[in-house]
């Protein structure tokens, strides 16, 4: 059979191969699936892709698969590992935090001010794929940024370094890595924090999923699968992220939620509402994401259990202990029908907590003027549409529901989003890849989305 598209997402649990055809006309259509688990722990990837394949040709009843294009997403081994350093956590590190989870990574360490020994210690020991470099606003402070430069170039990691900080010192930072000869791993954007209260972020998002396609994750057997990807490897979640703002376009404010089985990703694609912005203290990003390392629903399910409670879980499915243990014991990666009562729970606890993370929040405190309210992180009030993608949240039977008890869900002083916010399920689970596809054939990946939430203008 011949295929216009496959999109292979790699994921942390599972890997799906999607197969799209008719991309070039004004009737692109999804064709079909292949899943399986992914492969990493097998020592290669690849093992896990043609297993996909294999489940692919068995859907679509063929023997034989010839495409065109073949394009991927990757959130194995880690995904896009990264650390970043600024001047003020809560102005330059904050910023350069925002960039690299837009772009898709896992920020695996953050600091603020110039980097001692043990900071440098640690950068070594974390195995990263990129370091990002702020602090300062533009013709501020310049020595943190600088000193920082000098401090990771000497280290001499052979791995991406960007810097984003204060643009005084782009030659001086220049001139750092060419003496330590890391010049070709040096790339330089736009100060993520050019002036107070004002974020950058965009062009740093660009350029961190740039360099992500350029030196690709390090899972066993990613270095074969981009010698035959016709086009570039984004992380997954940087993919969804792109989706969401594709989305944005045509819906106006947008979230997506996306509950795996290593984490439970945001993406909000809004601007604030004209009540909340009087009381915003800080800015915040119009594309924000955030990602939820202990909420997961394979690799992280003892987490949530816990955080739940196994008395609670006994008491909402009506059973005893013993069967709740055997449950947990023998829990697969894709549920079997005995475990989706169990699963849906704990993605509903994700969900919840996931979107109250997210959200900002309104406080009040006490000044020489008396009480003041003020609202601080992202608001959610003015969002128009949730989707829902990944495993869970498409496949589960009570998908929908979860999503309107959540919204149903009071908390005063949350910024989540309102009760009659509109949901759209991401049915055929297309998601990621279409933000993959659109890089290059936007107006099919438009189409392909509008599908599969069953929009229609």
């Amino acid at each position: 059979m011949k295929i216009d598209v496959i999109i292979a997402e790699i994921g942390s649990t599972t890997t799906i191969l999607n197969a799209f055809n008719n991309i070039g006309s004004n009737h692109p259509a999804f064709i079909g699936q292949g899943v399986a688990d992914t492969t990493v722990l097998a020592g290669d990837v690849n093992i896990g892709i043609n297993n996909a394949l294999l489940d692919l040709k068995t859907n679509l009843n063929v023997k034989t698969i010839e495409y065109d294009e073949l394009f991927a997403s990757s959130s194995a081994a880690g995904g896009l590992k990264m650390s970043v350093h600024g001047l003020v956590y809560d102005m330059t590190v904050k910023a350069a935090k925002e960039a690299a989870l837009g772009a898709g990574a896992n920020i695996i360490y953050l600091t603020g001010g110039k980097l001692n020994k043990f900071d440098l210690e640690k950068i070594k020991q974390k195995n990263l794929n990129i370091i990002m470099i702020a602090g300062g606003v533009d013709y501020g402070e310049k020595e943190t940024a600088r000193e920082n430069a000098y401090n990771i170039a000497a280290m001499k990691l052979n791995i991406p370094i960007i810097y984003s900080g204060n643009i005084v010192n782009h030659d001086a930072v220049k001139t750092i890595f060419k003496d330590f000869n890391q010049e070709k791993y040096l790339y330089i954007t736009s100060n993520v924090y050019p002036r107070i209260d004002v974020l950058n972020v965009d062009e740093a998002r660009c350029i961190i999923q740039k360099v992500f396609e350029e030196h690709i994750t390090k899972a066993p057997g990613m270095e074969r699968i981009r010698s035959f990807v016709n086009g570039p490897i984004m992380p997954t979640p940087g993919a969804v992220m792109e989706a969401t703002i594709l989305l944005s376009e045509i819906l106006g404010n947008t979230l997506t939620v996306d509950i795996g089985g290593a984490t439970t990703d945001i993406h909000s694609v809004a601007d604030d509402s004209a009540e909340i912005a009087k009381y915003l203290i800080n800015p915040e990003p119009k594309c924000k994401r955030t990602v939820e390392g202990d909420l997961g629903l394979y690799i992280n399910k003892d987490n949530v259990i816990k955080s739940i409670g196994k008395e609670n879980l006994i008491k909402k499915l009506n059973i005893d202990i013993n069967t709740l243990d055997d449950l947990i014991a023998v829990y697969p990666s894709i549920p079997s029908p005995k475990h989706i009562p169990l699963t849906e729970e704990l993605t509903s606890y994700c969900l919840d907590t996931a979107i109250l993370r997210h959200a900002g929040r309104i406080t009040e405190v006490f000044s020489s003027h008396g009480k003041t309210k003020m609202a601080i992180g992202k608001d959610l009030t003015n969002i128009d549409y949730i989707i829902a993608t990944g495993g869970a949240l498409t496949k589960l039977p009570n998908r929908f529901k979860m999503i309107q008890d959540m919204l149903a869900r009071i908390d005063v002083n949350s910024l989540k989003p309102k009760q009659s916010t509109k949901i759209l399920i991401d049915n055929n689970y297309i998601m990621a890849s279409l933000g993959v596809l659109s890089k290059k054939h936007k107006e099919a990946a438009i189409m392909l989305l509008k599908n599969s939430l069953a929009y229609e203008v």
